[in-house]
């Protein structure tokens, strides 16, 4: 099941600072993120085999929803860049954009390869 870990910040009167080194639980190989999304646009739709993934609406907002390996439905709306939605392998997901101007980063613990994706939702078991 997905995590919300809460980073390290300082605040002050000229703003908020937040730091990722040892709060998500693996080692950050990779970094992007996605903006310039439609409101109402549906982004991901994929899960990985090995790879865990770190999200942070950096701006803006969305709901990150999908489903456990065993088909176990989970959904956590990001809106607060001091939070991390870490997804294990095995997690399919997707995001709803709710904001114009939402910036999605996201952390990735492998390099891309596209051998690691998987697209089909896994169903509850039964």
């Amino acid at each position: 099941m997905p995590t919300m870990v809460r980073m390290k910040t300082f605040r002050e009167e000229r703003g908020a600072l937040t730091v990722f080194e040892k709060d998500v639980p693996f080692a950050i190989k990779r970094v992007f993120y996605t903006y310039g999304v439609p409101v109402g646009t549906v982004r991901g739709g994929h899960g990985h085999k090995k790879t865990s993934i770190g999200l942070v609406a950096a701006a803006g907002a969305c709901t990150v929803s999908g489903s456990t390996r065993d088909g176990a439905p989970w959904s956590f709306r990001l809106d607060d860049p001091e939070y991390c939605l870490v997804l294990e392998p095995g997690n399919w997901h997707q995001m709803l954009f709710h904001l114009r101007g939402t910036v999605l980063l996201c952390l990735a613990s492998e390099d891309f390869d596209p051998e690691d994706y998987f697209y089909d939702r896994p169903s509850e078991s039964k």
